[in-house]
């Protein structure tokens, strides 16, 4: 009998794996600077979930670095509850829709501010990513 096999995309480089988290270091600390709340998502041990930018590093060899928003508890819980009972995509309840919005806004506001601070950014697969921020690196 054969063994299952999964064909997992490769993993980026040690060096490269190296240089997006240095990467990742330094939007955090632009984004603080801007005075937004930032952490690293991604480290083991990292801070509790909070709201504010998280930055993470996606280590496949298609990955890089990406800024996502977490918003308040209260909202997420809100928009979470209603959509696990299920909701029209249509027209989805208030709620739902204000936790849509500010996923956009902010995302706008990521990717404005990390250009502004001299990044190479731009909008990633929304299917992969959601509403993240994808940082390239810094401009030349």
């Amino acid at each position: 009998m054969n063994e299952p096999r999964f064909d997992l995309p490769p993993q980026a480089t040690p060096e490269v794996v190296a240089e997006w988290n240095d990467l990742a270091d330094k939007v955090c600390h632009e984004l603080t600077r801007a005075g937004l709340p930032a952490c690293r998502g991604d480290v083991e041990g990292g801070p509790p979930r909070r709201p504010g930018a998280v930055v993470h590093v996606d280590r496949m060899a298609d990955g890089g670095v990406f800024v996502d928003w977490e918003t308040g508890d209260e909202l997420r819980t809100a928009a979470g509850e209603l959509f696990a009972k299920g909701i029209d995509y249509g027209n989805p309840p208030p709620v739902v829709r204000h936790h849509r919005d500010v996923h956009q806004f902010m995302q706008d506001a990521l990717l404005g501010i990390l250009a502004s601070a001299g990044f190479q950014v731009e909008v990633p697969d929304p299917h992969t990513y959601g509403s993240a921020a994808y940082v390239k690196g810094l401009r030349p």
